[in-house]
């Protein structure tokens, strides 16, 4: 209930600031395991990739924010939990997969921080996805959260994973330059209409 609040009030919030647009939802399946593999440029991604959407979206957070009064609440609220400074803890990439085999979504950032924004990508995304089965959505974020200058976020068409099933090292980079080759033809197709 809270986080179907919360996801109203982020709709207003976003039309009204953001101006945003919404490109491809109908790409998003509506149920089953789904990894949202979303380029990272701000604090505002999660809620911004799982705000359009009529399903929860879960997300890894840094363990610090939930420390804060009212913000760890909203947080968890929000459907994200929390992973420990210095990397992806076990106990984290757990409960990931438990998310995704229950049929869950989870929002993921294959760069991996803001300050790898255009960067390579890491393979958890890839790996989460190939070991459950689930679907894969490529999502652009494109715009500088500005307010009340118009932003675009892309659902792309899933990418298929199925010729990495193997998961080996090298199939787990090709699975992961698969899925950002797709966010980024996104940001240069949409990002180049908005400007024109």
């Amino acid at each position: 209930m809270l986080y179907r609040i919360g996801r109203i009030f982020f709709r207003i919030w976003y039309r009204i600031v953001f101006r945003y647009t919404v490109i491809g939802k109908e790409n998003v399946p509506l149920d089953g395991p789904l990894v949202l593999a979303s380029n990272h440029i701000s604090l505002w991604d999660p809620p911004t990739v799982g705000t359009p959407l009529d399903r929860k979206v879960h997300f890894m957070a840094k363990a610090e924010l939930f420390d804060i009064p009212v913000i760890g609440t909203l947080f968890r609220t929000l459907g994200a939990f929390p992973v420990k400074r210095g990397g992806i803890s076990k106990e984290s990439i757990r409960l990931a997969q438990q998310h995704l085999r229950s049929g869950n979504a989870m929002g993921i950032f294959p760069e991996g921080s803001r300050k790898n924004a255009g960067g390579m990508g890491k393979k958890g995304a890839a790996s989460l996805a190939i070991k459950s089965g689930a679907a894969v959505v490529p999502v652009a974020i494109i715009g500088n959260y500005k307010w009340f200058r118009p932003m675009t976020i892309v659902y792309g068409k899933p990418v298929d994973l199925s010729p990495y099933a193997e998961a080996t090292s090298d199939q787990l980079d090709e699975a992961t330059e698969a899925i950002m080759s797709a966010i980024r033809e996104q940001i240069r197709h949409y990002g180049v209409r908005r400007n024109n």
